[in-house]
Order: C-alpha cells, then sequence, then structure tokens
C-alpha cells in the first residue's frame, strides 16, 4: 500500500510518515533525506483544514516516542497506512498506559468490516519445561506423562 493517505487518516491507524530531513556535514553542506516514521495514530487535531496535525506513536527500544506531524507540510512527503486497529474513543491516549492488545480491522471482498484480534508477538514461553518432539508418534504418550 504506497498510496497518500493524508485526508483519510483515523485514530487507531498504523502508518509510515515520509519526512524530508536537511543534515549538514562537517564541510557544511546541505544534505536532503527522507526518514520513515512508523507508529499508531494517538490523536489527530482540525480535522482537513490546512493547519491539521496528527500525533503519531512508537516504541523505540522500550522507550515511547511521539511526533506530531502536521499533515499539509511540505516537510511530510508521503503518509502511508500499513493496517488499522479498532480503538474506542477519537483520541487514543490510553494507548500510553494500556498493555491491552488491539483488534485489528479487515474488510473482506464486499467490503464489510471484520474484527479480529492480533496475536501477542512477543509472547513469554517457559522453555524450562517444554520439550522438543523429533518426532510426531508420540505425541499422545508424552503429554499424558506430562499430565501425571
Amino acid at each position: 500500500m504506497s498510496e497518500d493517505i493524508r485526508l483519510g487518516l483515523k485514530t487507531g491507524m498504523i502508518v509510515k510518515v515520509h519526512q524530508k530531513i536537511k543534515e549538514t556535514n562537517a564541510k557544511g553542506e546541505e544534505k536532503e533525506r527522507i526518514q520513515i516514521f512508523e507508529g499508531i495514530i494517538i490523536g489527530n487535531k482540525h480535522g482537513k483544514e490546512a493547519g491539521a496535525t496528527v500525533t503519531v506513536r512508537k516504541i523505540s527500544n522500550g522507550v515511547g516516542v511521539e511526533k506530531i506531524f502536521p499533515i499539509h507540510s511540505p516537510v511530510v512527503v508521503k503518509i502511508e497506512l500499513v493496517r488499522e486497529m479498532k480503538v474506542r474513543s477519537a483520541k487514543a491516549a490510553y494507548l500510553r498506559t494500556s498493555k491491552k492488545k488491539l483488534k485489528e480491522v479487515k474488510k473482506d471482498a464486499s467490503g464489510k468490516i471484520k474484527v479480529e484480534k492480533v496475536e501477542n508477538i512477543a509472547a513469554k514461553v517457559d522453555t524450562d519445561n517444554t520439550e522438543v518432539l523429533e518426532n510426531t508418534e508420540n505425541v499422545d504418550e508424552k503429554v499424558e506423562e506430562v499430565k501425571e
């Protein structure tokens, strides 16, 4: 999905914001590059008018980082949708402290909306009590041994 969705932004969308950044090196030469900031939208202000902004939050190295982007600024090159999550309100400030999983919003071929729970990717597994089975023939016997 590489289309620009500036006017259709909603709270709960996970987006990639492409931002122009000007840097100067030691020689004093200016260099321009595009930096991509990917995160979830936790709020937007002023709708579609010229001064509209959107607040995007992501977790970087265990630290929450929020950036406020002016939607119609020439510094913001493109905003693209990664996926859409279901949120409870227009301002999702509760995501700063909440540990709950969000539900993903998907649309089927007919355009109907389906809501599916997102799996926890970083699930903690107790590796001390797990045993890797090489063949699957003795699975029932191993399960009975564990139950006893």
